[in-house]
Order: C-alpha cells, then structure tokens, then sequence
C-alpha cells in the first residue's frame, strides 16, 4: 500500500510477525527499556468483516482473538500493540517497539528488527505466490473450422 504513513507500516510489520521472528531477533536490541504500564496486556475478540470481491457488501466472517496493549517508555514515548493470538508477550514486545521506533533509537530499531521481519514477510508473500503460480491454467480456446 502506497498510502500507509510509516507507522502504519511498522505496526503492521510488527503484528503480522511470527512470535518465533520476533523473539529471534529480540536480543540484538540490547536492553530492554524501563516503561509503565498503560494497559497491561488483555486478551479479547474482535469481529472480522468482509466484502464479497472487495466491493460488494460488508459482512461479518467471524471473530478473532487478539492481544493488546499500551505502555510509556520512561523517556516519554507511548507505543501501542494489537497482534493476533493470545500472546501477551508478542503484545508487549510490539509496543516497545512501537514506542522505541518514536524515540532517538528509531534508526537502530528499524534496521535490527523491523526491516529483517519486513523482508522475511516479502519473501513469504513472494513464496507464496510463486506456489500459487505454479498451479496455474492457462484455457484457451482453438478455432475448429467448421462454422
């Protein structure tokens, strides 16, 4: 999407990443900062809505659950986190991040963390439609002569 400001795109990055990633690449951002809870981590369900072929009318396709919560840095940044699933820890971590990537550390945080989970989620999109382009069919219809 070319119409996400940049921390729509990292808050994007950070829920849609695989706790695993995340804890992987955790460590290489050093300590972890001081903060104050806003909103402890609370897990609840929120009702997904879709639309048939993206234009028809909207309907409800059913609930997820997700985790969220809010924190203040002890440097004053505020970072939020909704990530789906029950982890609280992915929730925590994701709005550290979110805070940290508003702080002077923002640089360091986008290069060790976001952007690796960045292009890990490209390389998967990508795998995933190189899979699906495999499968592809090509119909084609032949002119048989006879009117």
């Amino acid at each position: 999407m070319t119409d996400q400001t940049p921390r729509q795109r990292w808050m994007g990055v950070l829920a849609k990443a695989p706790e695993a990633a995340l804890d992987r690449l955790w460590p290489d951002l050093g300590a972890e900062p001081a903060f104050d809870w806003l909103r402890a981590p609370e897990v609840g369900t929120v009702m997904v809505r879709g639309r048939a072929g993206g234009t028809g009318a909207a309907f409800n396709l059913g609930e997820m659950t997700v985790t969220r919560c809010s924190l203040r840095l002890a440097t004053g940044e505020v970072g939020h986190a909704y990530v789906q699933g029950r982890s609280r820890e992915k929730a925590r971590r994701a709005a550290i991040a979110d805070a940290l990537m508003q702080s002077p550390r923002a640089a360091e945080v986008e290069a060790r963390l976001v952007a690796p989970l960045a292009a890990a989620q490209t390389r998967a999109k990508d795998a995933r439609a190189a899979r699906a382009a495999a499968t592809k069919v090509d119909f084609f219809t032949m002119v048989r002569g006879d009117d």
